[in-house]
């Protein structure tokens, strides 16, 4: 035999040995060490990993390897804030937060703690809690002799850069190692109004791009939202280096999608959820969120360029390449809600013949996945303008006629209510819920909002912040939430008997309105459950110091409030313990955009935006015995082919683990769904591991055939998303387990898996 054959035949012997030893052989090629370096887990924002030593042939043999505990939510009267927090690992270190908004570093492979860094050890330094879903790396040479390694993260309105390795702050960035994020947001001769004192802040890490750190941020959805640009700071420095303004100021493209002089009112169109980065192409996928303020839209006619749109930036001018808008004139609060991912999927090309696409997938709260050519930004499946309900509409707002529906995928939640779809869980739970049925607005989810009060899908996802995953095949995994909500404008012009708000009452209106109902329950029958508390009778809950040391600080998903001044804060508690002397008679208004009488806003000027109508809060529509209104699945697992646009599965993710007991199937399965915060990862090993769910569960899942093949309870709810990481040869699974959602309770930890 020559050397040829004996090669080929060599060849054909090993391919043979791969194919039947799989995963065994995979083991034996991972590096001794992997890391885990960004969110998402690469700048692809792919949440993929290589790593196989975990794998459906061993995943059910896997125990808690360790077990970090943070120190807050311990104190009762510290508890209250979860941890969403995907950590990141670096050549062996896990770096993460505390549900305080701690920065910490542990060794990854025992959870020894390294160090600590506390934003609020000065007792001056007020706490401004919000949740941190990430933090960013950035490493390069030495300063001053020592290696330059970064850790970068915000807190409140700061941006901070802490050594990586001793938890210092590094004081040459920014003001003494903090950056004021109003920086870049404009001044009082651009927008007409200062911006200092507004509430910024950011939720999801931004992106490294060589020496520029590049990030959205999250704002209020009121009256007083600041503009939602884009901006990047130099990592070395601190300095700003460019905006990307998606709010036009005049002769600004785009600026025409808009009425005269929005700018100067409004806010938001913000990218909250994060954002991915293609260091090849040099550039920044960005998905942004809706304009202020929610559900009304009459001082913004037009589509309103750039809200609720991918837009493809140069990572380093800052210069728009393209854009694509998933939503126009948002009335139904449908931010974009997680960050876009970088995929490769095989498309046929002009010739007929498939070819590899790079391209970027963006889910939607309202369950549609649009799939764009990297380059271009072309919809790699056909996306058409379909037309929708423009009437009837609140005065003063011009719905827009049409909007994109893609052709593929399908939804992966339910688009319209019928009578079909009203839960059946018991008799008296579909009567309860059949009557706010037969007495409100329903069907189309582009109805426009109404005072007489509607069902909608959409509005808390579909689609939420802890992202999706892929793999190199072009397969999308992504959890869903199917839940319904209740919308009810109100005019906040005519108020009760015949009188005006007060101070307090107009600046709730304008800072608290959007999230909590302003007085009043939703009325009818049936019952409701707020995604944020009902506020009418908090001061059966809540003290009044109780209540200023939440508007203080924030906490949960609450910001803080400390941006307006102690007396405005006074005016909030006032109104809402009904301490408030009656005020005195309302003034009439022919002008649809006017406000109430005692506005916050100064007399002649635009700012703070006080809209004529605004909604019931954040309201959730459930059963009497606080189960969602709809037959379940009521939360899901999917994997769906961005090759083809075809599902290779969808099932159940979590359970109410009394219905389990009963038996009440769903599809064929035992389990019901739950609503779920957070994401999925997808391993090498054939595995997608997520927790997410009301049950507290992390699982793991066959990504072949959606099947769960191992399961474990956390000590608290893990509403963030896990990770992978090797060291020292030995692959770790670790998740936050932070609680508080659903009424659960608080944890503060983070835990670790391994095989023995």
């Amino acid at each position: 035999m020559n050397f040829f054959l004996k090669s080929l035949f060599g060849l054909l012997i090993l391919g043979s040995y791969l194919s039947l030893t799989g995963e065994k052989q995979l083991i034996n090629q991972q590096p001794p060490d992997s890391d885990w370096p960004t969110y998402g887990g690469n700048n692809a924002g792919n949440r993929y990993s290589h790593l196989s030593q975990i794998n459906t042939q061993n995943v059910k043999n896997l125990q808690l390897a360790w077990a970090y505990e943070t120190g807050d939510n311990n104190n009762p009267a510290q508890r209250g804030m979860d941890i969403q927090c995907q950590p990141i690992v670096i050549k062996g270190i896990l770096y993460g937060t505390s549900p305080r908004m701690k920065l910490f570093a542990v060794d990854a492979a025992t959870g020894k703690q390294i160090w600590q860094f506390d934003p609020f050890a000065d007792p001056e330094k007020k706490p401004r809690f919000h949740p941190v879903r990430g933090v960013m790396y950035w490493e390069d040479g030495t300063r001053n002799g020592e290696p330059d390694k970064r850790i970068l993260y915000t807190v409140g309105s700061f941006l901070y850069a802490v050594n990586a390795l001793t938890g210092k702050l590094i004081e040459s960035f920014g003001k003494n190692g903090a950056v004021d994020l109003h920086e870049g947001l404009g001044d009082k001769e651009t927008l007409g109004h200062d911006v200092a004192n507004l509430s910024i802040r950011v939720t999801t890490p931004g992106v490294i791009y060589k020496d520029l750190l590049i990030t959205g941020s999250a704002v209020n959805e009121g009256g007083d939202a600041p503009p939602g640009y884009i901006r990047a700071f130099n990592v070395r420095t601190g300095h700003l280096e460019w905006v990307f303004r998606t709010i036009p100021l005049p002769g600004e493209y785009g600026y025409e999608t808009w009425a005269k002089d929005s700018y100067k009112k409004l806010g938001g169109a913000n990218c909250w959820a994060g954002m991915v980065v293609d260091e090849k192409r040099g550039m920044v996928y960005a998905g942004t969120g809706s304009p202020s303020v929610d559900f009304y839209g009459g001082a913004r006619e037009g589509q309103n360029l750039f809200a609720n749109c991918v837009i493809a930036i140069n990572a380093k001018t800052g210069k728009r390449v393209w854009h694509f808008q998933t939503i126009h004139h948002d009335l139904w609060d449908r931010d974009l809600p997680c960050p876009p991912n970088l995929i490769t999927v095989k498309h046929n090309g002009l010739d007929g013949r498939p070819r590899l696409v790079d391209a970027v997938a963006q889910t939607t709260k309202d369950g549609y996945v649009f799939v764009f050519d990297r380059d271009t930004g072309k919809p790699l499946f056909p996306v058409n303008e379909v037309p929708v309900p423009t009437s009837p509409a609140l005065p003063g707002e011009h719905p827009w006629p049409t909007q994109p529906i893609p052709t593929k995928p399908a939804p992966f939640v339910r688009q319209e209510l019928t009578e079909n779809e009203l839960t059946n869980r018991t008799p008296e739970a579909h009567a309860y819920v059949l009557d706010r049925y037969q007495n409100s607005r329903h069907g189309s989810k582009y109805m426009p909002p109404s005072l007489e009060g509607s069902l909608f899908f959409g509005f808390g996802g579909g689609a939420e912040w802890g992202g999706n995953a892929a793999d190199p095949d072009g397969i999308l995994y992504q959890n869903a939430n199917t839940m319904l909500w209740w919308l009810k404008m109100r005019d906040v012009r005519a108020q009760a008997d015949g009188v005006a708000l007060s101070k307090g009452g107009a600046l709730f209106n304008t800072n608290c309105a959007a999230c909590h109902a302003a007085g009043g329950k939703s009325g009818g029958a049936s019952q409701t459950a707020q995604a944020y508390p009902d506020l009418t009778d908090v001061g059966k809950r809540l003290t009044k110091e109780q209540i200023s040391s939440i508007l203080l600080t924030g906490r949960g998903r609450m910001p803080s409030f400390g941006h307006l001044s102690g007396e405005d804060r006074e005016a909030i508690i006032r109104f809402l313990l009904k301490l408030d002397a009656k005020p005195g008679p309302t003034v009439a208004s022919n002008d649809s955009h006017s406000s109430v009488v005692n506005t916050p806003t100064p007399e002649g000027a635009d700012f703070p935006y006080s809209p004529p109508y605004l909604n019931n809060g954040n309201t959730q529509f459930r059963d009497q015995d606080n189960y969602p209104a709809i037959k379940p699945p009521w939360g899901t697992l999917n994997a769906i082919d961005l090759n083809t646009g075809e599902y290779l599965w969808q099932v159940p993710l979590g359970e109410y683990p009394e219905l389990t007991k009963k038996g009440m199937p769903t599809n064929g399965s035992t389990q019901t769904g739950t609503e779920n915060h957070g994401g999925p990862i997808v391993t090498a090993g054939g595995l997608i591991f997520i927790a997410a769910a009301y049950d507290e569960k992390l699982r793991a899942f066959d990504k072949k055939t959606g099947k769960i093949v191992w399961e474990y309870k956390l000590p608290a709810g893990g509403f963030a998303t896990p990770i992978t990481y090797m060291v020292n040869g030995k692959q770790y699974i670790a998740i936050a387990a932070g609680g508080t959602r659903y009424g659960l309770k608080s944890g503060g930890s983070y835990v670790a898996f391994a095989l023995p």
